[in-house]
C-alpha cells in the first residue's frame, strides 16, 4: 500500500513539474493543479494508511486510530487549491483575451522582435 502511494505521489509531482515548464497558460494551471494533488495525498499519507479504524479514540479502550490533523489539512487544502485554481484559470483567460495568445513568454518575445527593428536603419539613409 505504501509503494502505491509513494509511487502516485512521485508521478503526481513529475506531472505537475513537467507541466509547469511548458510555455502555455493552460499546461501551468494543470501542472500547479497536479502539485496541490501530490501535497494533497502527501498529507494524507503522513497521517499514516489504516484501513477501518476510526478517526478518534474509542470509548472501549481500542488504541488504534488515524490521525485527523492531515484529513482536515487535506480537506482546507483542497478548498483554497480549487480557490486558486479558478483565480488563475481567470487571470490566464484575461491575458489570453488581452494579447491574442496564451504563450507565458510573449512579453520577451516582443521585446527581441522590437529591438531586432530598431537596429536596421531605414532604407533610403547611408
Amino acid at each position: 500500500m505504501e509503494i502505491l502511494v509513494a509511487s502516485s505521489i512521485g508521478v503526481l509531482t513529475a506531472g505537475g513539474v513537467y507541466l509547469l515548464l511548458r510555455l502555455r497558460t493552460f499546461p501551468v494551471i494543470l501542472g500547479l493543479a497536479l502539485l496541490s494533488y501530490a501535497v494533497n495525498v502527501f498529507l494524507f499519507a503522513s497521517g499514516g494508511l489504516a484501513i477501518d479504524q476510526s478517526p478518534i479514540l474509542s470509548k472501549y479502550g481500542d488504541a488504534t486510530y488515524t490521525d485527523p490533523l492531515p484529513q482536515a489539512l487535506v480537506l482546507t487544502a483542497i478548498v483554497i487549491s480549487f480557490g486558486m485554481t479558478a483565480v488563475l484559470v481567470m487571470i490566464g483567460l484575461g491575458a489570453y483575451l488581452e494579447a491574442d495568445s496564451d504563450r507565458i513568454d510573449i512579453a520577451a518575445q516582443d521585446i527581441e522582435d522590437t529591438d531586432d527593428t530598431d537596429q536596421t536603419e531605414p532604407e533610403g539613409r547611408a
